[in-house]
């Protein structure tokens, strides 16, 4: 059974270091520090740390550690919420001695000694979770830290249990972690606030995006842009559920630019877009995925290919 696999690794292994995906949002920070708190928890004698960039947004949920590299050498690595290689924030994971993939995202490639992918989990936080039930009576433990860090990765990908990938299971965990001791509306006020700033970027965007004839709506927001609202590319995923409840709208794509290439967000009400993102050197589910474009020739073959996915929606 791979979560026995999974408990027996951890139990094995003195150092553990545990990734995630680059440009993190709050399920792959959740799951990744909410899974490194159960270890060190559940078995204080580990050296347990999380690696990647930081990620100033989420620094209310964590940092990350410094690591060297002769500690991955005789390390279990464990991702988390990353379906791709290429996508691993720290690309060192490979020297690890021994690999674990743990996600939620449809399978881009294989990889890992042990992989358990379940896409019908609302978010890898709330597979972090399971794993904690299921051994909690074999030494695993979770505290009121671990326990915060999951429940907003979970509410993260949920969009607040407003998303369809919310289930039971999704409610049963969330209610079992609101029982440890945080401060669920701090939590809240810090994953939602809007700097001014981000407020006035969002009216930039209502006031010119347009629905085309066939559903869909792409935003581009250049260099330039940014700079006249003092917004950084990471600021800008406050905006990516914007235009959610525009009346007609199938599917939309945000198209932000980067020092070196353009950031791609897509969304959707129907159309799959994750296929569309694997095109592009990218991925995530069918209604929310992530890409990336070398230049803006390339976002306008991104909107004909959302184009076509919602004509054959329709």
């Amino acid at each position: 059974m791979i979560l026995q696999q999974i408990a027996d690794s951890i139990k094995e292994f003195e150092t553990i270091i545990i990734h995630r995906h680059v440009r993190p949002d709050p399920d792959a920070y959740g799951s990744q520090v909410g899974l490194s708190e159960i270890i060190r928890h559940s078995f204080p004698h580990k050296k347990v740390y999380v690696t990647g960039e930081e990620e100033p947004s989420l620094n209310f949920l964590a940092t990350m550690d410094n690591v060297s590299d002769a500690q991955f050498e005789e390390a279990l690595v464990i991702i988390c919420d990353t379906a791709n290689q290429a996508r691993i924030d720290d690309q060192r994971y490979s020297i690890g001695k021994k690999i674990i993939k743990i996600d939620h995202h449809p399978i881009v490639d294989e990889y890992g000694d042990i992989s358990w992918v379940d896409t019908t989990a609302s978010s890898t936080s709330e597979m972090i979770f399971q794993l904690y039930k299921y051994f909690r009576h074999d030494g695993f433990s979770l505290n009121d830290r671990g326990a915060l860090l999951l429940y907003g990765g979970i509410v993260g990908d949920t969009g607040r249990f407003l998303f369809p990938s919310t289930t039971q299971e999704t409610l049963e965990a969330a209610a079992e972690l609101v029982t440890y001791d945080f401060d669920r509306s701090k939590l809240y006020n810090q994953m939602y606030s809007t700097p001014m700033k981000v407020a006035k970027l969002k009216g930039y965007v209502l006031q010119h995006f347009t629905v085309n004839p066939e559903g869909f709506s792409t935003v581009e927001l250049p260099k330039h842009i940014l700079e006249e609202h003092q917004v950084t590319p990471s600021e800008t995923s406050a905006l990516v559920g914007l235009l959610g409840d525009v009346e007609g709208l199938l599917a939309w794509a945000f198209f932000v630019e980067e020092d070196n290439n353009i950031r791609v967000r897509l969304r959707s009400k129907g159309p799959v877009v994750n296929k569309i993102a694997e095109n592009h050197n990218g991925g995530g589910h069918p209604m929310a995925a992530g890409a990336t474009a070398d230049t803006w020739e390339e976002t306008y073959e991104i909107a004909n290919e959302l184009k076509e996915a919602c004509v054959q929606f329709s």
